[in-house]
């Protein structure tokens, strides 16, 4: 137990010091999720075979006295809509209950690569449509931390699963805060790169300008070591960006004196929590501190970006969405006179009510008649919100505010309220009209011992800026390490 709470780069010493084998680590990982799960509900599916064929091959390079990757042997999970050959990517929906991977994503290329062994698939919300991971077709996700309240969405299995220690990594899509709001809700870091550092390809599409993969763990250095695995070009994926990534992993240690720090004025109003407020505040002190320079920072129109994103991603995912119809892939209904009729009660029987909500809010927004109106105009407006950046990073080298204004909120304490549910993300959603790189990572906790996260924004493809910012905070706070028993 002691050694699955570890760090991926602790792990890695003692596989690499032979204090313990890749197959321990994962059969311990294993015996875990096969203790907890029943609980907590992070995992739709668990791998051990192939995890565990993969962790010989760590150990048989061990043995031979051969280097391996940084992360070769760490235990992992990956969401559930993101393809790994032979397993079930489900997407947490009914409609793909028994869809089989027939490829690898891009990512699970990469992970095999490094000799990641692969524990499963996590819960999340229902193509990944959610801030509560409450909208899974088969089961809710519980917070490690109180298993009456919410994990966080849409990635709330990927976190839950790093936060328990289950797995000591894993991965996640943040299209409007998915990343970034579970990991502040379970206590963890969660990263979402720039738009096109990490390819797409093989993950189940939910709004395609704004999807971007990312990573959880349990300190700065362990999501820089596996954002560093993953990122790169890739032919497969369109919107890949051609360009290096760079050895961030060896410069995290920089030192951030003189850094400009901009406080997000719109986000640290009266709707934030005060014990979230208080945190916040304590972080940029401790900022101060260290010798960054402290400046509050206006972003007029990011009170929009909700609005914005509720059209844009709604647009996206009912045109991602209307190749789910039975007919190729995925549930299809029975006793049904004609194809029309095929189509739609298969679509109707498949998706949950969420998916079915978001697809008609964006298929109204691109009728005939409406898409200058709504989808056109929202366009216009994230335009108008990435120069707000733009300004804004003239003046500074990374922004700052709470994640979410509250801590983990009670189970079904929204779910009948879908405007109070999107109203979580506010802090969140415009770096993903933006581009922008973000994370999330821990800063202490409120009154009933539930995690409070501090958000990092920074310029599109400074990734290396950012993950050393929250490096420095994290070694002077030490919050992860000091965190209550689970």
């Amino acid at each position: 137990m002691e050694l699955l709470e570890k760090t991926a780069v602790e792990q890695h010493k003692a596989l690499v010091n032979k204090e313990v084998s890749a197959v321990e680590l994962t059969k311990a990982s294993i015996e875990r999720i096969e203790k907890l799960d029943k609980t907590l509900g992070a995992f739709n599916s668990v791998t051990c075979d192939m995890a565990l064929e993969t962790a010989k091959k760590v150990d048989e390079k061990i043995s031979k006295g051969e280097t391996i990757p940084m992360l070769a042997g760490i235990p992992t999970a990956l969401k559930d809509n993101m393809n790994a050959i032979g397993t079930k990517t489900t997407c947490s929906s009914k409609i793909l209950e028994n869809f089989v991977s027939p490829y690898d994503a891009t990512i699970t290329t990469k992970l095999k690569e490094n000799l990641v062994p692969i524990l499963g698939k996590t819960n999340l919300d229902e193509f990944a449509m959610g801030s509560s991971n409450e909208n899974s077709a088969f089961k809710i996700v519980r917070n490690p931390y109180n298993l009456n309240k919410v994990p966080g969405g849409s990635s709330g299995g990927s976190a839950a699963s790093v936060s328990s220690s289950e797995v000591t990594l894993s991965l996640g899509s943040d299209t409007g805060g998915s990343i970034r709001l579970p990991a502040s809700f379970c206590g963890i870091y969660g990263f979402k790169p720039t738009y096109g550092r990490v390819s797409r390809y093989g993950l189940v599409a939910f709004a395609s300008s704004l999807d971007q993969i990312g990573p959880f763990g349990k300190c700065v250095e362990d999501i820089t070591y596996l954002y560093e695995a993953i990122a790169g070009h890739d032919t497969k994926d369109s919107t890949s960006l051609d360009m290096e990534v760079g050895n961030i992993s060896g410069n995290l240690k920089k030192d951030i004196k003189g850094l400009k720090i901009g406080v997000i004025k719109e986000l640290m109003t009266e709707g934030v929590a005060d014990d979230v407020k208080a945190s916040v505040e304590n972080a940029v002190k401790t900022y101060e501190k260290m010798g960054a320079v402290i400046k509050e920072i206006s972003l007029p129109l990011l009170k929009h970006s909700i609005g914005v994103y509720y059209i844009v991603a709604t647009a996206e995912a009912s045109s991602n969405l209307a190749r789910f119809d039975g007919v190729r892939y995925g549930y299809r209904a029975q006793n049904c006179e004609n194809l029309l009729e095929m189509y739609c009660k298969s679509r109707a029987e498949g998706f949950g009510p969420e998916v079915k909500r978001r697809i008609m809010l964006g298929t109204y927004a691109l009728s005939s008649g409406y898409y200058d109106a709504y989808y056109k105009k929202a366009q216009q407006l994230r335009r108008l919100i990435a120069d707000d950046f733009v300004k804004a990073f003239k003046e500074v080298d990374i922004m700052v505010s709470p994640t979410c204004p509250t801590t983990a909120f009670d189970l079904n304490s929204k779910a009948n309220n879908p405007l109070e549910m999107y109203l979580t993300d506010i802090a969140t959603i415009s770096s993903n009209l933006v581009g922008a790189p973000a994370l999330s990572m821990p800063i202490g906790f409120d009154k009933e011992k539930m995690p409070i996260g501090l958000q990092i924004i920074a310029k599109n493809l400074d990734e290396a800026t950012l993950l050393q910012s929250a490096y420095a905070l994290e070694q002077e706070l030490n919050v992860y390490n000091s965190r209550p028993e689970l």
